[in-house]
Parts: structure tokens; C-alpha cells; sequence
């Protein structure tokens, strides 16, 4: 199957490219440094459409209704005067409820795709937060991330105002599932992206000092009390990393490991996540110091000294976790025992260097 997505420089696009290639699909990427014969050619190769593209900080009004709704029907007319008919992803934004120059040109913009007949999905999202936002341009989340982990000041000028927000990662799996879903008939609805998460303002930028906090201290990890938190400070993470470090992503039939803060001085911690029925590990460490932390359904923590077989076994679940510290020279094995996906923080104390791994595989079972 080829997705083409228009806006795929931009901040969702990027998450969108990136989501859609790791699901085996090609990605056909189209932004503003393309040529109108580019998207003409991508229509007739794509077999669905995920329209990300628009203008929301414009030089003129004009720019608005340019961007949002010429842009969409021009969109439009390529699909039918390409004889196809190509089901279409378009994400608006709640602002479309509102009276103003953004909103009227994204509503205009969903009404022309709704009328158009073909199979359409029109998403209002909220506010979008996740890695790689511009902070200082139109992401309050993204702004208070960027300058509390860098010591600025923030502002706010009303901290019981609740923010509506939208995480990236969840967009991105609600569009997957609709492509993979095989039925595209379309939707006359306006649809949303689920979960919602509320917070105030007052409340997210306290629980962005907390991290900075806790990242900073001999703890070196946050707790977490619910699944906004954890996107939340899988989010702050990426605005504290060290200039210069990677950070990878690895995926295959057990979960996955997303590495999401590096530091020379604090080390680094990543989120671990296993499938139901899953287990990872059967190594130990001579000198690394490591916390485990189950955010997300409920892990088996068992670790067995390679000195005397001291057998050390803890349960973890997101509904009333607490930190496992996990000791040198002690072999370990996390299980996920649970229905669902686990979320496991996990803290090291150093960075990941294949030259001084410290990592040797011994199975949890005494021998």
C-alpha cells in the first residue's frame, strides 16, 4: 500500500512518515518544497491520503483560506480528475467551531471534503503535543517544555485555564487503524481522536518543574500517576537531551525500546514497552545502577544473585507502582503479566556504549 501525506515536513507529518514506515508502508511525502507535477504523480500512485497540510501562522488572512481551503479542494479535484477514488484523512482542528479567519478557512475546507463523495474522515484535534513540537510558536506545551528544561521563564496568565489536548503518537495509531481497517467507506461525522486529555495550565507546567526536579535528583525519575503523565514526560525528555546524542527506537514481535533521555551526568532512561505473555532481560550488571518503573499494566520484576541465588520477586502495576531498584550482580527478568501493553520506565545509570556494555546474559533460574 503507498499513504501519501501532504505537510510531511511538519510536526505531525514527521510522526505520521515515521509510524506509517514502521507499519511496512510506503510513504509518499509531500510539503511545500514539492512542485504541483509531484503531488499529481503522488495521487496517482496513492492507494489512501492523509491530509496534514495547512497554515496556521499566516502573513495575511489570505495565506489562511489559501492554505487551509483552496488547498484542500485543489486536493480534491486532483483525486477526481484522477479517476479514483481515494479514501482521505484530513485533520482539522476544533478551532473550526470558533469565528475567526483559522477556523472559518478549516471549516470551509471540511465541507468541501465532505461534499465531495468521496470516502472522507475529518478529525478536529485539539491541542497536539508530543516530541519534536516548536516550542515559542503556537504549542504551549511545547514552549513550557522547551523553557523549563533550558531554566527560562514561562508565563502564564491564567493557571486554572484547561487545555484540550491531543498526543501525537494516539493520532497517529487512530490513522493506522482506519487504513489498515480494509472498509473505507467514510464518515459524514466529525470525528476525534480519543483519549482527550484535560489539564490545566497551572497543573502542566508544575508537573514539568517536578520532572526537571526529579530527573535532577539521586532518584533520577519521576512517578507517574496516569497516562497523561507519561506522555507528558516522554515528551519533556526530548527538549533536556544533550546536544549531540541519538536516540533509537526498536520494535519486533516481543514490543518495543524507545530511548528517551541521555545525559553524561544523569544517564539515561527509556520507555520499555512488552506485549502480554512477554518476558525480557536474563542479564546482570557488574556496576550499572538501574530503576524500573511500571506506568502501564502489570510487570513481573525477578531478580536471582550470581553470588548465592537470592531470589528477589516483585510485582509492578501501573494502578499502584513504585520504583524497582535493580542491584549489580543480579540477574533480572521483567515479565508482563497483564492484559494489556506495559509501559516500563527505565532508568540507567550511564549511557548505552556497545565498548563498555557491562551486560552479561545469565538466566534467571539458579543453576
Amino acid at each position: 500500500m503507498k499513504v501519501l501525506v501532504t505537510g510531511a515536513n511538519g510536526f505531525i507529518g514527521k510522526h505520521m512518515c515515521l509510524h506509517l514506515s514502521r507499519e511496512g508502508i510506503d510513504v509518499l511525502k509531500y510539503d511545500l518544497d514539492n512542485k504541483e507535477e509531484d503531488l499529481i504523480n503522488f495521487i496517482n500512485e496513492a492507494d489512501f491520503i492523509i491530509h496534514l497540510a495547512g497554515i496556521n501562522r499566516p502573513l495575511s488572512k489570505e495565506e489562511f483560506y489559501d492554505g487551509n481551503t483552496n488547498f484542500t479542494k485543489k486536493v480534491v479535484d486532483l483525486i477526481k480528475s484522477s479517476g479514483k477514488n481515494i479514501p482521505i484523512i484530513m485533520s482539522s482542528s476544533t478551532q473550526a467551531e470558533l469565528d475567526n479567519d483559522y477556523g472559518k478557512s478549516k471549516k470551509m475546507g471540511e465541507d468541501y471534503l465532505l461534499a465531495s463523495g468521496l470516502p472522507v474522515y475529518v478529525f478536529r484535534l485539539s491541542n497536539v503535543f508530543g516530541k519534536w513540537c516548536r516550542p515559542n510558536y503556537n504549542s504551549a506545551c511545547a514552549t513550557f517544555c522547551y523553557n523549563i528544561a533550558h531554566d527560562l521563564p514561562i508565563e502564564i496568565r491564567d493557571r486554572e485555564y484547561v487545555v484540550h489536548f491531543n498526543y501525537v503518537d494516539d493520532i497517529c495509531a487512530t490513522f493506522i487503524s482506519i487504513i489498515k481497517d480494509n472498509n473505507h467507506k467514510g464518515s459524514k461525522d466529525i470525528l476525534k481522536v480519543n483519549p482527550i486529555h484535560d489539564c490545566s495550565l497551572g497543573r502542566l507546567a508544575d508537573l514539568l518543574y517536578y520532572f526537571k526536579q526529579e530527573i535532577e535528583s539521586d532518584r533520577h525519575l519521576p512517578l507517574i500517576h496516569d497516562e497523561f503523565e507519561l506522555k507528558l514526560f516522554k515528551t519533556f525528555c526530548d527538549y533536556l537531551s544533550d546536544p549531540g546524542y541519538s536516540f533509537n527506537f526498536a520494535s519486533d514481535n516481543r514490543g518495543s525500546f524507545e530511548e528517551l533521555y541521555k545525559s553524561k551526568k544523569w544517564g539515561q532512561i527509556s520507555d520499555n514497552v512488552s506485549f502480554p505473555g512477554i518476558v525480557k532481560g536474563g542479564h546482570y550488571h557488574t556496576y550499572k545502577k538501574e530503576i524500573f518503573y511500571t506506568v502501564v499494566g502489570t510487570c513481573r520484576i525477578r531478580q536471582r544473585s550470581v553470588k548465592d541465588n537470592t531470589m528477589l520477586d516483585v510485582t509492578a502495576s501501573g494502578l499502584n507502582s513504585h520504583p524497582v531498584d535493580i542491584l549489580p550482580y543480579y540477574t533480572h527478568e521483567i515479565t508482563n503479566i497483564g492484559k494489556v501493553n506495559s509501559h516500563t520506565i527505565m532508568w540507567i545509570s550511564e549511557i548505552y556504549n556497545p565498548d563498555t556494555h557491562d551486560t552479561y546474559r545469565e538466566d534467571i533460574e539458579a543453576k
